[in-house]
């Protein structure tokens, strides 16, 4: 899916911390709120909850690192429609449904204008002892219209209405017991082709994601050399590969695209020339680059920049593109 051809899903961005749990994502600990507070945590024992609104927030992206204890993190749509990333895989929700994230590793959560999300950041430790490999299931959209992801998705949003009016500390940690039972079920009905690429192949793929991070501008980087320095073979990296939305190359090209367009964007980058910017993020042709920047935004890169210097004054108030915001 090409954000940006998508106009719903585009708004202003929100770089979110996860060393702080009032602000961004939970550290050590967080204090039960009486309310809804943007931003704000709720604790249901050691589970975490907390509402994402919609004034503002478009894309998080995060890195590894951050979070103690390390947690998952459920992202529910309570309204509208959003899009999570992981591990090369893409999974768009719409109202109600919901999806995993391992919150220790990059990922990015896009959302439309509008659009409300519960998230849910659940100790990995715990949530171990209901679905196996929890890290194996991320990004992988858990549809709200049947079965028991539809039971769970009912339970989610019924609790996190109620559970800040009139609950004390002891009934919510037991509603936490009944959320964890539900998602055990409900994940036990994926499919065994994700469950069989468990803790093997997700420790492959969180290798392999971290080394593409880590050299994504070296215009020289190829599965073939991802493949050699991970250890595996380049059909076994390909087939890692398989069961998200991007391959290989194409996860590589839309991160170095993404990252290109924040640049396109960015007031200290206005004295520097597209060119200059497209070969400092890996690319090493101009018009390669201008071709497939064209095809993923809709518009030249020169394009963009000069969108980019009209939506400036107004960029608070108008939806503007997405645009990938890292923590390190």
């Amino acid at each position: 899916m090409i954000l940006s051809e998508s106009p719903a899903m585009t708004a202003p961005c929100l770089r979110r911390d996860p060393a702080h749990s009032t602000a961004g994502y939970p550290g050590e600990a967080a204090a039960p709120q009486s309310e809804h507070t943007p931003g704000a945590w709720t604790a249901l024992g050691d589970l975490l909850a907390t509402e994402i609104g919609p004034e503002g927030q478009a894309r998080q992206t995060r890195t590894a690192g951050g979070m103690h204890p390390p947690r998952i993190l459920l992202h529910l749509l309570l309204e509208g429609e959003a899009l999570a990333r992981q591990d090369g895989r893409e999974a768009l929700l719409h109202s109600g449904d919901f999806t995993l994230c391992d919150g220790t590793r990059h990922y990015e959560l896009s959302c439309a204008a509008g659009s409300r999300v519960l998230v849910l950041a659940i100790p990995a430790a715990r949530l171990r002892r209901y679905i196996a490999c929890p890290e194996s299931l991320v990004a992988i959209p858990m549809r709200a219209a049947c079965g028991v992801s539809a039971l769970t998705s009912i339970c989610l949003r019924s609790c996190w209405s109620e559970c800040c009016r009139s609950l004390d500390a002891e009934s919510l940690a037991q509603i936490a017991v009944a959320v964890l039972d539900l998602l055990g079920a409900a994940y036990a009905q994926v499919a065994r082709s994700h469950a069989e690429r468990s803790s093997r192949g997700a420790a492959h793929r969180i290798r392999i994601i971290n080394f593409i991070h880590a050299h994504l501008y070296d215009p020289d980087l190829t599965p073939a050399q991802i493949a050699e320095a991970c250890r595996i073979t380049t059909r076994y990296l390909h087939y890692l590969f398989s069961d998200g939305e991007e391959t290989v190359a194409r996860y590589i090209l839309k991160r170095r695209l993404e990252a290109c367009s924040q640049a396109l964007r960015a007031d200290n980058h206005r004295g520097r020339t597209v060119t200059a910017i497209a070969f400092d993020h890996g690319f090493n042709s101009a018009t390669h680059f201008g071709r497939v920047f064209r095809a993923e935004f809709g518009m030249t890169p020169r394009e963009y920049r000069a969108r980019a210097a009209l939506e400036r004054p107004t960029a608070r108030r108008e939806p503007m593109a997405a645009v990938s915001l890292g923590t390190g």
